[in-house]
C-alpha cells in the first residue's frame, strides 16, 4: 500500500469510530423512565340499545405517568370486551368516542389539567371479528409537559352512543400514582 492509500484508509476508521452510535444514544430517552401506573375497570351500557341482548362492554384503563426531571410523561393503556350481538360489520355502534388523556396538578381542592390530548378510538372499538367479537386493546402515544412536583396522569373515556341523543357522555378513570 502507499502512504496516501494507508492515510485515507486511517481516516475512514477513524470517522467510523467517531460516528458509530453508542446503545445509549440510540435508545429512545422514553425507554429509560420508570412508569408509575393505575388500572380501573368500569362496566358501561349500550345507551343507544334497550333490546333483550346483552349490551354492556368491560373497558379497563391503565393510567402511567413518569418524571424526567421536571418534564412529566404519560400514557393510557385501554383494553375492552364489548359484546358480540352486534352485526359483525356493525359500524353504528358508536356516534363518537375519544379517550382523553391529561397531565395534572395535584393540590389541594381540585387538581387543574396542565396539558391535555384526545385520541379517537371509534373504530377500534367498533372493530370485529367476523363472528362479532369485540375485544381490543390500544396504547396512547405518550404525553409530556414540564410540571412542577405532585404531577400525575388522568383518563377520561368520552363514548357517544348512536341513537342516544345524549351526545357524549364522560366516564373518568383512575390516574396514575403521583411523580
Amino acid at each position: 500500500m502507499n502512504t496516501t492509500t494507508e492515510t485515507l484508509l486511517a481516516a475512514a476508521a477513524a470517522l467510523a469510530v467517531a460516528t458509530a452510535p453508542t446503545a445509549a444514544a440510540a435508545a429512545p430517552a422514553a425507554a429509560t423512565l420508570s412508569y408509575r401506573c393505575s388500572t380501573s375497570t368500569q362496566t358501561i351500557d349500550d345507551a343507544g340499545y334497550s333490546g333483550p341482548a346483552p349490551d354492556n362492554w368491560d373497558i379497563k384503563i391503565q393510567v402511567c405517568a413518569a418524571r424526567s426531571g421536571s418534564t412529566v410523561h404519560t400514557y393510557a393503556d385501554i383494553t375492552w370486551d364489548g359484546p358480540a350481538f352486534y352485526a359483525a360489520k356493525d359500524a353504528t355502534i358508536f356516534d363518537g368516542a375519544k379517550v382523553r388523556l391529561q397531565i395534572m396538578k395535584s393540590r389541594q381542592g381540585t387538581d387543574p389539567v396542565v396539558v391535555e390530548r384526545e385520541f379517537e378510538i371509534k373504530d377500534r372499538l367498533e372493530k370485529a371479528t367476523s363472528g362479532g367479537d369485540r375485544d381490543g386493546h390500544y396504547r396512547t402515544p405518550a404525553i409530556s409537559h414540564l410540571a412542577g412536583s405532585g404531577a400525575y396522569g388522568n383518563a377520561v373515556l368520552y363514548l357517544d352512543w348512536h341513537k342516544d341523543g345524549r351526545g357524549y357522555r364522560g366516564h373518568d378513570y383512575k390516574g396514575s400514582p403521583t411523580v
